[in-house]
């Protein structure tokens, strides 16, 4: 199938051709024609499955023939929310391409920037706009963006906005809309307040589930190191002394350990900066454009601020640390080995982290190699290797803390009045979710 096959216009067909797009992948081939059709849909997909296009064609198409005359001020008649800047940035220049050749406007709207800019283009008017929630509030307080007239909603990376807390603002901006229009709602996971969120928004939603969590993987050479927390550093310094790896995505849990490896790498001179979202979003975008132009080598990254962040044959991501939500493992990997290219994925294993590995090998299906001989070996009584598929949490746990035959135990300090916790609950902390 191409995309001639998709019943497109002229005008979007022939701007896919000029950006060499030839096959749609098969989250575009099964969204389409739905959406054409005005149905709403449920789009179940990771990051790189090609979901803006197959939400953004069919909706530059179905307002494109909506004859709404072009005129300052125009009437927003669709709207995009979107969890991070990045990702709203990335979806604007790809809706530029698109409708290149249509009279279709668009503008975005985020924070981290002088709205200024964003009000003048507001002002010559705009069919679309793509935005993030904090933003948008603001402008719809201060009347400035009027939502009573949009057809088509999309809500993108829905369970990414659940993780950073944006719900409650999401509803706030749907109460602002007509009741009656098309909505298209995309999340990578279904945690039950998204699940109630589908049920309240959608009406007879088509459902495209698009999670190639096998497939994707499956291209990639996957391996993790077992290490001590305290040489993971050393360990990311000696792999990237081998200059066979050109671009490196670099994950860490929180914004200080991403400034923190950052820090640690220009001591040994590897060039590095890091994207979160304690950085402006000038800061962002130019760390961003230094990486893909092969200025900056590393890209050090929180998962939220790494979404929306698309790389062309990127060769390498390492997790610095395991994410503990195992989808984010399948997400994070995916960003390299893209459009059938082959990458590299590189994981640091602490102790405390071989719960999150255990959950992520149950959910790819396979174990992942173990390399041994490295400079940074844990220490014999830690964790052996062999034990890590076989033993439980709480074995983990108890074999990393058991002291060394030379060293002197250390006195428990114990509370007589409060009961010990259940082994069940030693690893409750590893399930709170960092924003980034």
């Amino acid at each position: 199938m191409t995309f001639n096959d998709l019943n497109l216009i002229p005008e979007i067909l022939k701007a896919l051709s000029k950006e060499n797009y030839v096959t749609p992948t098969p989250i575009q081939e099964q969204s389409i024609p739905a959406v054409l059709a005005g149905r709403d849909l449920l789009g179940c997909a990771q990051t790189g499955t090609g979901k803006t296009a197959a939400f953004s064609l069919p909706l530059i198409q179905l307002l494109s023939e909506d004859r709404v005359k072009p005129h300052k001020g125009r009437r927003i008649r669709s709207l995009i929310l979107t969890p991070t800047r990045e990702l709203a940035l990335q979806i604007y220049e790809n809706i530029q391409a698109y409708s290149q050749y249509t009279q279709i406007t668009c503008s975005a709207i985020i924070g981290g920037v002088s709205q200024k800019a964003q009000e003048r283009a507001l002002n010559q008017g705009a069919d679309i706009i793509i935005a993030t929630p904090g933003r948008l509030i603001d402008l719809v307080n201060q009347k400035r963006i009027d939502l009573q007239h949009i057809k088509i909603l999309v809500l993108d990376e829905a369970d990414r906005m659940l993780d950073m807390g944006f719900i409650h603002d999401v509803k706030k901006i749907i109460a602002k809309m007509p009741s009656k229009k098309q909505t298209l709602f995309f999340s990578a996971t279904m945690p039950p307040e998204i699940a109630k969120m589908v049920k309240s928004l959608l009406t007879d939603p088509v459902r495209v589930n698009i999670i190639p969590v096998t497939t994707s993987v499956d291209r990639i050479q996957q391996s993790i190191y077992f290490i001590a927390k305290e040489n993971k550093q050393k360990q990311l310094n000696h792999l990237l002394l081998d200059e066979t790896i050109a671009s490196a995505l670099v994950f860490t849990r929180t914004k200080h350990g991403a400034d923190r490896v950052v820090k640690e790498l220009a001591k040994v001179k590897i060039s590095a900066e890091a994207i979160h979202g304690n950085k402006s979003q000038n800061a962002r975008q130019s760390a961003l454009s230094n990486f893909k132009s092969g200025v900056t080598r590393v890209l050090v990254a929180t998962d939220i601020a790494a979404r929306g962040i698309d790389i062309d044959e990127l060769s390498h991501v390492i997790n610095f640390n395991l994410p503990n939500i195992p989808e984010t493992y399948v997400h994070r990997i995916g960003r390299t080995g893209r459009a059938g290219l082959s990458g590299t994925a590189i994981s640091l294993c602490e102790v405390d982290e071989i719960p999150h590995l255990k959950v992520i090998e149950k959910l790819i299906g396979k174990t992942i190699p173990e390399v041994k001989d490295h400079a940074f070996p844990m220490k014999v009584g830690e964790v052996p290797s062999k034990a890590v598929q076989s033993s439980k949490p709480s074995a983990a746990r108890a074999a990393s803390s058991k002291p060394a035959a030379s060293s002197k135990p250390a006195k428990p300090q114990v509370n007589p009045s409060r009961k010990p916790k259940p082994k069940s609950e030693w690893f409750s902390k590893g399930r709170q979710t960092s924003r980034g």
